[in-house]
């Protein structure tokens, strides 16, 4: 099996606790609904923010569905003059036999700038999202 890098990002509208948690889960969610990604076969997950989000760690959200055993790191992109502001991004490590032109990368809101060659998937539903997002969580405890 394969150590494979999946790649997602995307934006908030505000440097709040419930904005940062709620984006990542929706972001990390679609990551692994898009991929069949077991939390079982993730090797790590590193997410990075702008840094004008500082008022949560993402990586909780990953915590929240599920991902307790697993190596996260959270860190602060470069700052670039011009670059996407309240971004969240991340780069799991994903253990697959799928070649690396099957994965599906995730960019979401606004982040849809920064790799629109890989935004060609279907629309989101997002209200069936959040439903799939809080029955993980229910499952966790």
């Amino acid at each position: 099996m394969l150590c494979r890098g999946v790649r997602g990002a995307t934006t908030v509208s505000d440097n709040s606790r419930e904005a940062i948690l709620s984006a990542t889960r929706q972001l990390v969610a679609l990551m692994v609904r898009r991929n069949g990604i077991d939390p079982k076969d993730v090797a790590s997950a590193i997410f990075t923010t702008t840094p004008d989000l500082d008022a949560e760690f993402p990586a909780l959200a990953a915590r929240q569905l599920g991902w307790l055993e697993v190596p996260l790191l959270c860190g602060h992109e470069m700052t670039i003059p011009g670059s996407l502001p309240r971004c969240i991004r991340v780069l799991v490590h994903w253990n697959t036999p799928l070649p690396q032109d099957a994965i599906q990368h995730v960019y979401i809101r606004d982040a849809v700038k920064l790799r629109p060659d890989l935004c060609k998937l279907p629309p989101v539903d997002w209200a069936e999202l959040e439903t799939w997002i809080q029955e993980q969580m229910a499952e966790r405890g």
